[in-house]
């Protein structure tokens, strides 16, 4: 096993940013983000209270269903879609090698 995954993810300018994400330390793909200074607000700090973070899973990975929080919370955001998640919602696993994201819009 990897402790490493990489990562594409879409700014909100089209930008494609290929990222490295450690498996080993218990992160999700929110706080990646962060990392990486993608601009990424995760005001709530990660506990599925805000859509700060919100993203689109552009590629064709199976990820854990969405909690009955993450639920909640996107059913009262903009812009969501389909494919929306919450990065905090979601661990950096290997199963996310190859994971594609586009950031959401900001909401106003």
């Amino acid at each position: 096993m990897s402790t490493e995954v990489a990562i594409s993810i879409i700014d909100r300018e089209g930008e494609i940013h290929q990222i490295v994400a450690p498996t080993d330390m218990a992160m999700n793909l929110m706080e990646v983000c962060k990392a990486y200074e993608l601009p990424v607000e995760g005001t709530c700090g990660g506990m599925a209270l805000c859509a700060s973070c919100q993203c689109y899973i552009e590629s064709d990975h199976s990820l854990e269903e969405r909690s009955e929080d993450e639920e909640a919370m996107l059913s009262e955001a903009l812009n969501v879609q389909d494919n929306s998640r919450l990065g905090c919602q979601i661990p950096i696993t290997d199963d996310l090698e190859g994971l594609v994201i586009r950031l959401a819009p900001e909401e106003f």
